[in-house]
C-alpha cells in the first residue's frame, strides 16, 4: 500500500536519491465557524485554555539522536510542549509534542519572530528534517528563529507504529492492483489489519491526530513561543495544514508561505485523480527530456509493469522487485528533476532483467534501511489522513472509477485508483470531512507557490487554494519548473519573491509567473 505525497519527497527526495544523510490566553476568540460536516470533539474546542498550557516555559536543551536520525549540531535545541489530548477538553489529559529550534543568527535586520515549518506528509518528522533544510532557508534564519516539530502521532510526539518491520516486509508481497478475487481479498485483509494495528498502538490518540487538532496545537505553540502572529512555511501537506490554521485563526495570520499547494477543494478521490495527472505529467516531461515520445515511453513502462505483475525481477539483495515496488521506485525520482538520470539508469537495468536499482529507490521511498528496518512515516501518514478523510469508497465504486484513473495515467492510474478503496478500508474511526475548510476572511495575505511540473501537488491546487482562502487573502505565484515544490530549487525569481514576503512583508502581485 502506498501514497505518493510524503514528507521526504516534499523536501528531500533529491537528497535521498543522491544518498545523503544527513501571548493570549485562549484560542477560541479568533476561530472561524466550524463546518457542519466536521463533528465534535476534534473541531469544537471553544473553552479558554488553562494557564498551565499557555504559560508553560519550554526547557530547551541539546537534541538527542533518534532511531532514525543522528543528533543535529550545537545550534539546535529541543523541547517538549504540552498540548491537550482532546481539544474539546483543554483542561484534561495532555500529550507532549517534540520541538526543535535554531535561534535567529542576526546580521540583516531586527528579529521578526519564530518561523514554523511543516514539511508535509502528513506524518513527517519536523524534528528530523529541520536541520537538513536549514541550509536552504539560511537567509530566513537571519531574522527568524527556525522552528519545527513532530505533529501529534508522529516521531517523538506520541509517534504511532502500526505494525512490525516483519509485517511491513510481508506486506510488500501484497499486490496493490489486484487482478483476481484472491488478490482482492489479500489486499483488503492487509488494509484492515493495518487499521487494527494502528488502533491497538495508538489507543485513544487515534481519534485526536487530525489536521484540525494539529492546527490548534500550532496556535498554542505560537503563544508559548511568544509570538503575537503566526509566521509559517508549509510544504505539500503542510499547505493544507496552513490553510486550516488560517481558517481557524484568521486574525493570528502573520506571514504564511504555502509551497507545493494541496488542492483544498478535492476530496480523497479527487486528490488521487490530481496525483495521477501530476505524476503522469511529470513522467511525460521526463520522457521528453530523454528524447522519447511520452505515449510510447509510457507504454514501454506499462509493459514492464505488466510483466512484473506475474514475473518479479531478481535483485542483488536476493529480494524480488514486484510490480508495486517498481511503481514506487519510478515515483521517487519524479520529485526532483536532478534525479531523472537515476530513473533512466534504473529503468534501463530493469529492462535488462535487473531490478536492483528500482528496488533501492523504492526502499528509499518506503524508509527501509539495509537491515530491513522501516521508518514510521507511512504509519503516521495513514492514521492522520484517515481521520481527516470522510470518504470510504467501496470495492464496487472503485472498480467503476478505474477506467477513468487509467485514462488519466496509464502508468500510475491503476495504483492510485485502487488506493482510494484500500487506504482507509475498515478504518477504526470515522473521518472528519470530505474537504478541509480553509476560508479565512480577514486574514493577512498568504503567499501560495505552485510549480507547473509538480507531480504530487499539481500546480492547479494553488489557484484553488487562493479561491478558497478568499478574496484578498490568497496570492498566487507560479513557477514554470519541475519537481515537488519551488523554493530553493534554483529559481532566483521564486526565492526572491518568497524572501521579500517573509523578510520585508512585500506581497507579490497575484498571478506573478516565474519562468
Amino acid at each position: 500500500m502506498l501514497r505518493f505525497v510524503r514528507w521526504a519527497a516534499a523536501v528531500a527526495a533529491g537528497l535521498l536519491v543522491a544518498g545523503c544523510g544527513g501571548g493570549s490566553s485562549g484560542g477560541g476568540g479568533d476561530e472561524g465557524k466550524t463546518r457542519s460536516d466536521q463533528p465534535s470533539p476534534s473541531s469544537a474546542a471553544s473553552a479558554a485554555l488553562p494557564s498551565s498550557l499557555t504559560s508553560q516555559k519550554l526547557d530547551w536543551g541539546r537534541c538527542k539522536a533518534t532511531s532514525d536520525s543522528a543528533a543535529p549540531g550545537d545550534e539546535w535545541r529541543c523541547a517538549t510542549l504540552k498540548v491537550p489530548l482532546d481539544w474539546a477538553k483543554p483542561g484534561g489529559k495532555t500529550i507532549g509534542l517534540a520541538l526543535i529550534r535554531a535561534q535567529a543568527s542576526g546580521g540583516s535586520g531586527k528579529r521578526i519572530g519564530s518561523l514554523l515549518f511543516n514539511f508535509g506528509g502528513p506524518g513527517g518528522s519536523g524534528v528530523s528534517m529541520m536541520p537538513y533544510y536549514a541550509t536552504t532557508v539560511s537567509t530566513l534564519r537571519e531574522r527568524y528563529d527556525l522552528v519545527s516539530w513532530d505533529p501529534r502521532g508522529v516521531g517523538a510526539s506520541e509517534g504511532i507504529r502500526c505494525r512490525s518491520d516483519k509485517d511491513m516486509r510481508s506486506a510488500e508481497s501484497v499486490d496493490a492492483t489486484p487482478d483476481t478475487a484472491a488478490e482482492e481479498t489479500a489486499y483488503f485483509q492487509d488494509a484492515a489489519a493495518f487499521g487494527k494495528g494502528c488502533a491497538t498502538a495508538a489507543g485513544e490518540l487515534i481519534a485526536h491526530v487530525s489536521t484540525t487538532d494539529t492546527a490548534r496545537d500550532m496556535d498554542l505553540m505560537r503563544q508559548v513561543l511568544g509570538d503575537t502572529k503566526m509566521h509559517y512555511f508549509g510544504i505539500s501537506y503542510g499547505t493544507e495544514l496552513g490553510g486550516v490554521y488560517a481558517h481557524l485563526f484568521p486574525k493570528k495570520v502573520g506571514r504564511l508561505i504555502l509551497d507545493a499547494v494541496v488542492d483544498p477543494a478535492a476530496d480523497s478521490v479527487g486528490h488521487a485523480k490530481n496525483q495521477a495527472q501530476g505524476f503522469q505529467r511529470a513522467l511525460d516531461d521526463y520522457l521528453k527530456s530523454t528524447g522519447q515520445d511520452p505515449q510510447q515511453g509510457s507504454q514501454k513502462i506499462v509493459d514492464l509493469l505488466k510483466k512484473l505483475d506475474t514475473e518479479p525481477l531478481t535483485t542483488s539483495s536476493g529480494r524480488k522487485l514486484t510490480q508495486t515496488l517498481a511503481v514506487t521506485g519510478i515515483v521517487l525520482p519524479l520529485y526532483s528533476q536532478d534525479s531523472w538520470p537515476t530513473l533512466t539508469s534504473a529503468l534501463r537495468a530493469a529492462e535488462d532483467g535487473d531490478g536492483s536499482e528500482l528496488l533501492s529507490l523504492a526502499d528509499q521511498y518506503n524508509e527501509r534501511d539495509t537491515s530491513g528496518h522501516y521508518g514510521t512515516t507511512a504509519h503516521s501518514q495513514r492514521v492522520i489522513s484517515c481521520l481527516d478523510d470522510k470518504q470510504r469508497p467501496t470495492l464496487a465504486q472503485t472498480k467503476r472509477l478505474l477506467p477513468e484513473f487509467e485514462k488519466i495515467s496509464p502508468v500510475f492510474g491503476d495504483f492510485l485508483g485502487w488506493d482510494t478503496a484500500g487506504w482507509c478500508h475498515d478504518w477504526p474511526v470515522a473521518g472528519e470531512y470530505d474537504t478541509p475548510e480553509v476560508g479565512a476572511p480577514g486574514a493577512a495575505p498568504i503567499l501560495l507557490v505552485g510549480n507547473t511540473g509538480d507531480p504530487a501537488t499539481p500546480y492547479e491546487g494553488a489557484r484553488r487554494m487562493a479561491d478558497e482562502l478568499g478574496k484578498g487573502v490568497g496570492v498566487e505565484l507560479t513557477w514554470k519548473g519541475e519537481g515537488h515544490g519551488a523554493y530553493g530549487r534554483g529559481s532566483d525569481c521564486v526565492d526572491s519573491a518568497v524572501n521579500g514576503y517573509l523578510l520585508d512583508g512585500t506581497v507579490p502581485k497575484d498571478g506573478k509567473v516565474c519562468s
